[in-house]
């Protein structure tokens, strides 16, 4: 997955085999991480840090609000199936990467552990065969560094690292590394079905992006879209029954030969994206929102019947989480505090949701890592 539009957490992705070594994270006072973090402004041309609260009266569905994680950039929480943990990336602040990597954060003890190998660019980590594993995507296998930036003379555009492959390594022991594709082309954003263990993910692998599924092993796959344009992000609904994800159709002469153009380069541009659901093996098909924003990071509510989502629907640099019915109707804003909120999941129960947010930060250009009582 990644994160969007220029701002701090912009290379947070739409953000391994050697082996996975395990590093706590620094802690202080009493064992809590240590704090840090938030958004900016300026005065008499000077860059000012503005603090946002860490709960806005407005935020009528978010109580006892916790933070996480404290300095970094910190994104894509997402709990395993008990509930007890999640895994995410993160960089900068205490982690000592410069590169997304992969981390787990036990909820009830608060201790970090690092589970990527720490070497190329890692993304979208998530459970998978009942908590025993966990899938990630990785750039490891072409070297150690940091892959490139892409060029931003072409605009805000995401890299398609065709480096990038999925992993999966046992929780218990994450050196113990296996790769599920091994395909010319980007695979990345992967995520499971914890009623049956199937995996969702993106691929360039047919010359377009497209999703595709495959057993936990890798094993199957089947390919879920098919036409011109970017799909990925993709989750299941709890059920299995239901697939949401980000897509973005070019329209137009014009919009089709750019998209063609960068894609070709291994880019693609992300502002204008929107919500999808189908059928979990791709089938009936239906856009449930026409905002023209950059749509994404979209979750189930534990019913299947409604969805999370992150959009810059009320400002172009400002975005934030909103609730929509899986049909496209009464759309809700739900997040207020600072200028991006996003990437959001609901805990196995439907008790708390999880979300990266630029909140109650102590310095400009950081995200961290919430989780908040959910109240219908």
């Amino acid at each position: 997955m990644k994160s969007i539009i220029g701002l701090p957490i912009a290379a947070l992705s739409l953000i391994t085999l050697a082996s996975c070594t395990q590093e706590p994270a620094k802690k202080s006072d009493g064992g809590k991480p240590t704090a840090s973090s938030q958004p900016s402004g300026s005065h008499r041309g000077a860059r000012q840090h503005v603090k946002s609260p860490l709960h806005d009266p407005r935020e009528k569905h978010l109580q006892n609000i916790r933070q996480l994680t404290f300095g970094g950039e910190n994104a894509e929480g997402y709990f395993n199936s008990a509930g007890t943990k999640i895994i995410f990336q993160a960089r900068g602040g205490d982690t000592k990467f410069d590169c997304d990597q992969i981390f787990e954060y036990d909820l009830a003890t608060q201790n970090t552990r690092l589970i990527s190998t720490g070497k190329g660019r890692t993304t979208c980590a998530y459970y998978h065969d009942g908590d025993k594993r966990i899938l990630y995507a990785s750039t490891h296998l072409q070297g150690d560094d940091c892959p490139p930036e892409p060029d931003r003379s072409l605009g805000y555009v995401w890299p398609l690292y065709p480096s990038y492959e999925i992993f999966s390594c046992p929780t218990g022991d994450p050196s113990q590394l296996i790769q599920l594709t091994d395909t010319p082309g980007y695979d990345a954003e992967a995520t499971t079905c914890y009623a049956n263990n199937r995996i969702v993910f993106t691929s360039t692998r047919d010359g377009d992006i497209e999703l595709y599924s495959m057993n936990g092993d890798g094993s199957n796959v089947k390919r879920l879209t098919n036409r011109l344009g970017y799909d990925g992000g993709a989750f299941f609904s709890t059920d299995g029954k239901w697939l949401v994800w980000r897509a973005y159709e070019p329209q137009g002469e014009d919009e089709i030969r750019e998209y063609k153009e960068l894609l070709a380069k291994n880019l693609v541009k992300p502002s204008k994206m929107e919500i999808f659901v189908a059928k979990s093996d791709g089938s009936e098909a239906v856009q449930i929102t026409k905002t023209g924003n950059a749509s994404f990071a979209p979750y189930f509510f534990p019913d299947s019947k409604r969805i999370l989502f992150a959009s810059n629907i009320d400002g172009p640099r400002l975005f934030h989480i909103y609730a929509i019915d899986r049909d496209g109707k009464n759309r809700e804003r739900i997040t207020y505090s600072s200028v991006f909120n996003s990437f959001p999941m609901f805990s196995p129960d439907g008790k708390h949701v999880i979300f990266a947010s630029n909140r109650a930060n102590k310095k400009a250009g950081e995200t961290n890592l919430f989780l908040a009582e959910w109240v219908d």
